[in-house]
């Protein structure tokens, strides 16, 4: 059944998004050399790639503070990562999914096993942007995470109350601002020690601080963040 559904529906590649030509496979073999993965030195604090190796924090952790605990990402947001999500949220292609959970948990894999989290929690979208784009992003790669991971996915615990303004349009003040108040809980019930939020990309970090200040005002004690790709550290 899985070779029928690919001949109907075959897979593209999340990089140039041609059909691959081999079944199994997530990317095509020239495009998997094209991306560039995170890797050391990282900041200690959000997991940004560093250019010098006794830098301990990116500018931005360094002059700032965070209300997550730490965070990773599999791959540098650059161009073809701009194209690659872009396309995952827009264009449907939610196949892309695969892929980014097999390399989040191939890089990152050690370190959130040894952040023994309780949950999983995707950064949620506004309903009327999920009703538009049919599936939520974050939502996907955390439950394929969780499946492989062996933690539950809690995915109805914080909601968007608040119809923000596209980041990417905005200053880094602006950003703040703009998510004031943008995440509710809506379970007070739940009693979470540690929890990793889930999205798509992570750049100032001010989406994970919005929605890490609900979940510890509910009495998390630890939040922590996983996205498939992140900014520079420099």
């Amino acid at each position: 059944m899985p070779r029928l559904l690919n001949l109907i529906y075959p897979r593209r590649c999340p990089v140039c998004d041609e059909i691959v030509g081999k079944y199994g496979k997530l990317i095509c073999e020239a495009c998997a050399s094209r991306l560039q993965p995170v890797e050391e030195p990282l900041c200690k604090k959000c997991g940004k790639p560093l250019a010098r190796e006794e830098a301990e924090y990116c500018p931005d952790c360094g002059k700032g503070k965070h209300l997550f605990a730490r965070g990773r990402a599999a791959f540098v947001y650059d161009p073809l990562m701009r194209e690659s999500v872009g396309r995952f949220k827009y264009k449907n292609r939610r196949e892309y999914a695969d892929f980014y959970v097999k390399e989040l948990l191939e890089r990152c894999g050690e370190t959130v096993r040894a952040w023994e989290a309780d949950a999983l929690i995707p950064v949620p979208l506004h309903p009327k942007r999920k009703r538009r784009r049919g599936f939520n992003q974050a939502g996907l790669i955390a439950e394929g995470l969780g499946k492989k991971l062996g933690i539950p996915v809690y995915g109805r615990l914080l909601v968007r109350v608040k119809k923000t303004r596209p980041q990417k349009e905005l200053s880094r003040q602006e950003r703040r601002s703009n998510l004031k108040n943008a995440f509710q809980a809506v379970q007070n019930d739940v009693r979470l020690r540690k929890v990793i939020l889930v999205d798509d990309i992570y750049t100032t970090g001010s989406t994970i601080d919005a929605a890490a200040e609900v979940l510890l005002a509910l009495g998390v004690e630890k939040v922590y963040f996983l996205s498939i790709c992140i900014g520079r550290g420099y």
